[in-house]
């Protein structure tokens, strides 16, 4: 029968030892990694904007318009410290939640915090036909894009762990390097590369 290729080894030894919170700039990849990620590791995804929109039963952009930008990182900071209240998971949080002091400290002191870091014109290339984000919705989307990029990218950079996204890689080989980063924190275990 022979012995299964390592490339399609069943990860079956891994295991999740504390909540991940991947951050990042929208398009980063941090909703599909972390699928990747949650399914790898049988654990479960849970994601902070998501959690928002089913309990509000409005979308992002739709609480943006009606309540605000503050009201509704509020409540993105109350949904991130109950889903931090549980089983260890994997989570994504928006594009903002990391700009908090308040949400960092909470986030750094509960769970292992990894910036997908992604270089504008990969993030570009996946957020500029999406019409559900309402930061880039500006007369010049691409250089408000780069706005906040520049403006954040300070701050996503106060992450313990991080990985540099190339444009050229898989959401496989993407959480591959995420879980090489994972290992080495002592985030997970059983992860042999």
């Amino acid at each position: 029968m022979g012995e299964t290729p390592p490339h399609s080894r069943e990860h079956t030894a891994e295991r999740l030892l504390r909540t991940v919170v991947l951050v990042g700039m929208m398009g980063a990849g941090k909703t599909a990694v972390g699928r990747a990620l949650a399914t790898r590791l049988g654990a479960e995804m849970r994601d902070s904007d998501a959690e928002i929109v089913a309990s509000s039963q409005l979308s992002i952009a739709e609480i943006f318009d009606r309540y605000g930008e503050p009201f509704f990182r509020e409540k993105e900071s109350a949904v991130i410290a109950r889903l931090l209240d549980g089983p260890p998971c994997i989570l994504s949080t928006g594009g903002g939640a990391w700009l908090s002091e308040a949400n960092r400290a909470l986030l750094t002191r509960e769970a292992a915090v990894l910036w997908l870091q992604a270089d504008l014109e990969l993030l570009w290339q996946r957020v500029r036909h999406k019409t559900t984000r309402p930061l880039l919705r500006t007369d010049n989307p691409r250089r408000t894009l780069s706005e906040l990029l520049d403006a954040r990218a300070p701050v996503y950079a106060l992450a313990p762990l991080k990985v540099h996204v190339a444009p050229d890689w898989s959401i496989e080989e993407t959480a591959e390097r995420v879980m090489a980063e994972l290992a080495r924190a002592g985030a997970v275990e059983g992860y042999e590369p």
